[in-house]
């Protein structure tokens, strides 16, 4: 079996596209109405490259993940334009969209709505798991509080996921999200790069957004359940405050997302071991949600945006090179 190659190359599926995030340049490649393929490129270097001391270990992953955050939010809206644009340029439906025009912006809204439910949904997965876990009364026992609020955060996440995935606009972004684990599989394992070979790679990937918001709530537990008995015992004498640990939970998140990120990373170049199957098996699982299989202009649209990203030759396809 070939080597895998060395260059990180990932991304996001947006509205009816891919965006992909190379070494030096970050590609959004969006599917037109028309067939054609709209492609948005900017320089892009990452600031623990540019900053030493934010590319150390742990701190890396947590100024990573405001990173793609703020990348993540600003590919949606620019794709959500572009999609919007097709359905003002549609003269068959134009006395329809007339009469329409404010539920075409009302569905532009609702794609800005899931980000903002998406956060309102971690607000209750850290607060609501936390009290449920307090009205069964173990706030006396650390570790059984951190485990029943972990396993309580899981279940409304996954609840979540499963509910979102029903939304048909949702479940085309999913099929673009698989489109960008069958690109980054196919370039990782150095295969030819053409839509019929790359379609015949798996939706699931280990180093995935999904992946890593599972091991967030894994690890959660385990450094929240060692921190409450620490500040139990040596600090406080006595059971911890709901709000004060609440409070330092809350300041933890960037400690735990970096040794989630690392141990992502980790991972995803030691597939083979037992204990890394164990860490990232429930991550992947909750792939068969969160990415569908998509069809061939989907998988071609994230190759477009992956040469991109790479400065990989893209001219075999119909692209229009945005300024």
């Amino acid at each position: 079996m070939p080597e895998k190659k060395e260059i990180a190359i990932g991304g996001q599926a947006v509205i009816e596209g891919v965006m992909m995030r190379g070494p030096e340049l970050l590609a959004t490649a969006i599917r037109r109405k028309d067939g054609t393929i709209e492609l948005k490129k900017q320089p892009f270097i990452s600031i623990t490259k540019k900053i030493k001391i934010l590319g150390i270990p742990i701190l890396r992953g947590f100024v990573s993940l405001i990173e793609m955050l703020k990348i993540g939010i600003s590919t949606l809206a620019f794709s959500a334009e572009r999609w919007e644009l097709d359905l003002e340029l549609d003269e068959k439906a134009r006395e329809k969209q007339l009469a329409a025009k404010n539920s075409i912006k009302t569905k532009v809204m609702d794609f800005l709505n899931y980000a903002l439910a998406f956060g309102l949904a971690i607000v209750l997965m850290g607060l609501l798991p936390y009290k449920i876990s307090d009205w069964l009364k173990f706030s006396d026992r650390d570790f059984y509080f951190n485990i029943v609020a972990g396993i309580i955060r899981i279940l409304f996440f996954l609840t979540y996921v499963w509910l979102i995935s029903y939304i048909k606009d949702i479940k085309r972004v999913f099929r673009y999200h698989g489109a960008e684990h069958k690109n980054v599989s196919a370039y990782e394992n150095n295969c030819e790069l053409q839509v019929p070979r790359i379609q015949q790679f798996s939706t699931i990937h280990p180093r995935c957004g999904t992946s890593f918001m599972f091991l967030v709530f894994m690890i959660s537990i385990l450094v929240f359940s060692i921190t409450d008995t620490l500040v139990s015992i040596y600090i406080l004498g006595r059971p911890v405050p709901f709000f004060i640990r609440f409070g330092y939970h809350f300041l933890l998140i960037p400690f735990v997302s970096g040794i989630s990120y690392e141990l992502l990373k980790l991972s995803a170049k030691r597939t083979d071991n037992f204990l890394v199957k164990l860490i990232i098996t429930p991550g992947m699982a909750l792939q068969r949600i969160t990415t569908q299989a998509p069809d061939d202009d989907m998988v071609e649209t994230g190759l477009v945006a992956m040469k991109a990203a790479l400065g990989i030759d893209y001219s075999e396809h119909n692209v229009k090179v945005l300024d």
